[in-house]
């Protein structure tokens, strides 16, 4: 063709019907002029339809919308964990999550990216940062279905597990508005350390009522509260900070001066910081509006450039004069700010078992609409493996999550299983912090690979989840800082390691290859030490993840569960699922919703 291309473009005698009207001798009359036309004159060809090229075939329809609660495992350990009346309220909120206004909330809270502006009109510096229309949607939402504080002042048992379920479905929209109402939810028991703060400040983030803008806080229906932990030459190593706090003429009261490395929704109306006191490193409460009005020292020197979590904004603020009161004793201020660490690590699971669940769902969709080869995806053996070995990653996450929730649950409530339960906490959610959010990115990557091209591109929105994952690992200290806490843990806490193992001995016998792991286990135990952490806590985390599944789940998951994570039988990467594994069992419970 190419060929045939060539000849007719160099062909010597073609005519010139451009120039024909300049002809002297052309003839004007309408007969004349439609004699010559159709005696084989060439006309402009009119323009070709859209597609003309081609049908569009063979692309999975969009997603939503969807119920983002339909979802076995999260529904059957919301009842398990104390939260069953809550059901009717989860599954609205995942109806909710899974519709179209939602999912475009979330693509354009992450297109249209906040923007910090320093000064106002006059010169007057105001350092406030203004968010797309969508952030404030999805904030709304999140704290008017009880996402924030709102667990702290409900007296039903299983409040903070319908709250952690509401995140697990929510988390199918936007990561980044979660971070807010993650600390607002974290921020309440460590301020009931200073309980004349706490009489003013819980009713307000305990509310449901979202009102943006920077106000004086006892004056707004709701409150939100973030926190400023590290700085540039420490990181996690927050006794390293030299950020300082002056006490004030009035008891309780002092004035700061330093600067935050990481300190992210900086339009919160509040804040936990960290900054070294007379007596060592304390805990503050500082407002972004002072009680007569004035804006207090908070100064915005930029935002964050970073790799994902677009929507929210990580501010670097500096202290001049910014007054704060205290909150616990001075020179405890880890100590006291270690509850809202604790709460938020929770959450950095919650969310990445959301994103890996969301992404499973887009792959789930996408395979079920694909044809390649002959066949469908989903029915194509070798993408069923790969499918079947997300799910089974995904349940795992989803299950520990929901444990560890009502782990937290009990052990705020008090009775005579508090104690155990938060000894078991305390060490179980660092190890699934750890883990889960570990797992993370390696997960979304291979969800994103089953959409193929497709999936590479923005407008799956795939990418956006992908760059989100690595983020939960860093946030609320990194992999290593994690797994040296277990360590710490283990040797500061003695109740710890008898409630993991506790924990882990309800399912003895039934199933060998755990068994074995646990006494691999116990063995390990004797000879921990930092440079092998991130190798025990890994075996902790499926262990405890392996003895839920046992006990919980149906026993085609559980059974290749523990042959791949505990037995060996499995590869480096998902789709390696051994051949004795059920994947229609498997399958047919992730995906049953999913069409």
């Amino acid at each position: 063709m190419a060929s045939t291309f060539a000849h007719e473009r160099h062909e010597p005698h073609e005519p010139h019907e451009p120039h024909e009207p300049h002809e002297p001798h052309e003839p004007h009359e309408p007969h004349q002029r439609q004699d010559r036309q159709s005696s084989g004159a060439r006309r402009t060809p009119a323009p070709s339809p859209p597609h003309a090229t081609h049908d569009v075939t063979n692309q999975a329809p969009p997603l939503a919308p969807y119920d983002a609660s339909d979802d076995v495992a999260l529904l059957e350990g919301l009842r398990r964990e104390g939260a069953g009346w809550a059901e009717d309220e989860v599954r609205r909120f995942g109806a909710r999550a899974g519709s179209e206004q939602a999912q475009e909330w979330a693509e354009l809270a992450n297109r249209h990216e906040p923007k910090l502006r320093t000064h106002d009109r006059y010169g007057n510096r105001i350092d406030e940062v203004d968010f797309h229309p969508s952030w404030h949607h999805l904030l709304g939402a999140a704290v008017a279905g009880g996402m924030a504080g709102a667990p702290w002042a409900d007296p039903r048992p299983g409040a903070h597990v319908a709250r952690t379920a509401s995140g697990l479905v929510w988390g199918h929209t936007d990561a980044g508005h979660g971070c807010p109402a993650s600390m607002t939810y974290a921020a309440v028991p460590t301020l009931r350390a200073q309980p004349d703060l706490a009489a003013i400040y819980e009713p307000l983030l305990t509310s449901r009522v979202y009102e943006p803008g920077l106000r004086v806080p006892t004056g707004k229906p709701g409150l939100l509260a973030g926190m400023g932990m590290t700085e540039k030459q420490g990181g996690s190593d927050v006794r390293t900070n030299t950020t300082t706090a002056s006490p004030a003429a009035e008891p309780g009261v002092y004035t700061l001066r330093g600067h935050k490395w990481f300190t992210s929704a900086p339009m919160c109306d509040v804040f936990l910081v960290l900054a070294q006191a007379p007596d060592g490193l304390s805990c503050f409460l500082v407002p972004r509006v002072l009680p007569d009005g004035s804006r207090n020292t908070f100064r915005i020197q930029r935002l964050k450039d970073k790799l994902g979590n677009r929507s929210n904004a990580s501010s670097e603020p500096e202290f001049e004069g910014t007054v704060a009161w205290l909150v616990g004793p001075e020179g405890r201020g880890v100590r006291t700010i270690i509850e809202m660490v604790n709460c938020t690590r929770l959450d950095c699971v919650m969310m990445s078992a959301a994103l890996m669940r969301k992404t499973l769902v887009e792959a789930g969709h996408h395979a079920r609409h694909r044809r390649a080869f002959g066949a469908l995806l989903a029915d194509q053996p070798l993408m069923r493996n790969v499918l079947a070995d997300l799910a089974l990653e995904s349940e795992a996450a989803t299950t520990l999550t929901l444990r560890l929730a009502g782990a937290a649950d009990r052990a705020v409530r008090g009775g005579a299983a508090a104690a155990e339960q938060a000894a078991f906490r305390r060490i179980a959610t660092a190890v699934g912090k750890y883990w889960v959010t570990k797992r993370g990115p390696a997960f979304t990557a291979e969800a994103l690979e089953c959409l193929g091209g497709n999936g590479y591109v923005e407008d799956s929105g795939m990418p956006r989840h992908y760059r989100e994952a690595p983020l939960l690992s860093i946030w609320e200290g990194s992999g290593n800082v994690n797994a040296l806490d277990v360590l710490r843990a283990l040797g500061r806490e003695p109740g710890a390691a008898e409630a993991l193992f506790a924990e882990l001995g309800l399912a003895r016998g039934a199933d060998a290859r755990l068994d074995a792991a646990v006494t691999r286990l116990k063995d390990g135990l004797g000879a921990a030490s930092p440079v092998g952490a991130r190798r025990l806590v890994e075996l902790m985390a499926l262990v405890l993840q392996g003895s839920l599944l046992v006990r919980h789940a149906p026993p085609a998951v559980a059974d290749a569960f523990c042959a791949t994570r505990l037995g060996g039988d499995w590869g480096h990467s998902f789709g390696t699922l051994p051949d004795t594994a059920d994947l229609d069992a498997i399958l047919g419970r992730a995906l049953a919703g999913v069409g």
